[in-house]
């Protein structure tokens, strides 16, 4: 997907103008389980822009530091895919800063309890607290990982 850097190296904007990249999209499914006899390998092809960019104006990509959110799946070294234009719910994995620090955590948001919480037993919720600022600055709407080889 190509992207540009913005105004930190954590932080990158999908390009309006860029060109489809459709990669080959293997039509079945594949086994994660026992193999599959599937005998019918036709192609379609995959636009990683339209598969995981959903309003191009309002999503960024951020790289992902630490270990707080492994057990959402998010690990060290992922790319983020964050949508500014959805409102930010109970339950959503979001970008929030609070007091000026960006963090990836979970919103927990129930009887006027605001926490954002990591989903690694070794973090701590983090209590939104009178006088604390928050600022809930996009949900996560998907990640890039690698895989090693």
């Amino acid at each position: 997907m190509p992207a540009k850097p913005f105004s930190s190296p954590e932080l990158w904007l999908p390009q309006p103008d860029a060109p489809a990249l459709a990669r080959p999209l293997a039509a079945g499914r594949v086994s994660a389980g026992f193999p599959s006899p599937a005998a019918d390998y036709a192609e379609k092809r995959l636009d990683i822009n339209d598969y995981l960019v959903r309003s191009p104006v309002s999503t960024f990509f951020f790289e992902v530091q630490g270990d707080s959110m492994e057990g959402a799946r998010i690990f060290a070294g992922d790319i983020l895919v964050v949508d500014r234009s959805i409102g930010a719910q109970h339950g959503h994995i979001v970008v929030a800063f609070v007091d000026g620090e960006r963090l990836v955590k979970r919103l927990h948001h129930r009887d006027g309890r605001v926490a954002l919480l990591a989903e690694n037993p070794a973090y701590p919720p983090l209590e939104v607290r009178e006088g604390m600022e928050l600022l809930i600055w996009g949900v996560v709407t998907g990640r890039f990982a690698r895989v090693p080889a």
